[in-house]
């Protein structure tokens, strides 16, 4: 690995016997067994990331619908984090953007507790869903990954652009972290870090791995045009987030402190969140510099 990146997340996921994605596993659970299959396949994410030793942050898929079905599947997870010596603050649920929730502000509130613990909330393939930037006006994560499909060739894509740059100010206002998911290309790299984006994952830096915790490699230098190395030092960085962003950011993650219940309605609470392993567990490493230029990658691993 580079010494400008370091890896800061780890996205378990659910794969069959011949590398089938989650998508095809799930056809074949009962509908009746599904969140229980759901809640298995975390607890054996965090057994298996306690096994690895791994450092640094962990994502788990999770089925919203879970909330419904059972009031202990969050707690449930959390309860097993802290077990296994993961501490609640280094575990990210995610769920789709597809998923269909028919109230983001309830499923909001409902994970509000596990927020006030620590707990941080992303939502996978933004953009290929219905919702979109409606979505956020009532269900504000912690986190969004742009869905791969708007990354795909963005460097030569001009309507994807301007999609994707309106999302990115959008959650600058919100101060959520953007994340380029499926990164697969250095242009569409080299496109991403030029607008800012700090977070990466994909093919280019890594391929999921069976348990195993795969070294994400960072692009060189002389990979990215030369415009881009030289605004590398400006890009925003947390520190940087408006007072506004700031303000939704603390919000989000203390909505039980006085300054959160302060905020007026329209600065947001929200969550979300993403499962594990079958037969198969692979994962996504989420790789960050280790020094400035401060911007940061995810990558598939």
């Amino acid at each position: 690995m580079s010494s400008r990146v370091r890896s800061i997340s780890y996205e378990a996921l659910i794969r069959g016997r011949a590398n089938e994605p989650a998508s095809r596993i799930f056809e074949h659970v009962p509908a009746h067994a599904k969140h229980q299959f759901d809640l298995d396949s975390r607890m054996a994410a965090i057994s298996l990331a306690a096994q690895l030793g791994l450092k640094c942050h962990l994502n788990l898929n999770f089925l919203p619908q879970s909330l419904y079905a059972s009031d202990t599947a969050v707690a449930s997870t959390l309860a097993a984090a802290s077990r296994h010596g993961l501490p609640i603050d280094r575990v990210i649920l995610e769920v789709t953007e597809g998923e269909v929730i028919a109230d983001y502000a309830h499923l909001g509130r409902k994970l509000n507790e596990f927020r006030g613990m620590g707990l941080k909330v992303a939502i996978d393939d933004f953009g290929a869903g219905y919702s979109g930037l409606n979505m956020l006006a009532d269900f504000q994560p912690d986190q969004i990954k742009i869905d791969m499909n708007l990354v795909r060739g963005i460097e030569r894509n001009g309507p994807r652009q301007s999609i994707v740059r309106a999302v990115m100010q959008v959650c600058g206002d919100l101060g959520i972290d953007v994340i380029a998911e499926g990164v697969e290309s250095p242009q569409e790299y080299a496109w991403f870090a030029e607008h800012g984006v700090r977070l990466f994952q994909g093919f280019l830096f890594a391929k999921p791995g069976f348990e195993t915790l795969p070294q994400a490699q960072f692009p060189e230098e002389d990979w990215r045009p030369t415009a881009v190395r030289h605004r590398a030092a400006a890009l925003v960085h947390p520190g940087a987030l408006s007072a506004p962003a700031r303000a939704c950011r603390f919000a989000r993650r203390n909505p039980l402190h006085p300054a959160g219940r302060a905020l007026p309605p329209e600065a947001g609470y929200a969550g979300v969140c993403h499962g594990p392993l079958s037969w198969m567990a692979s994962r996504d490493a989420l790789v960050a510099p280790l020094k400035p230029p401060d911007h940061s990658s995810i990558s598939d691993a």
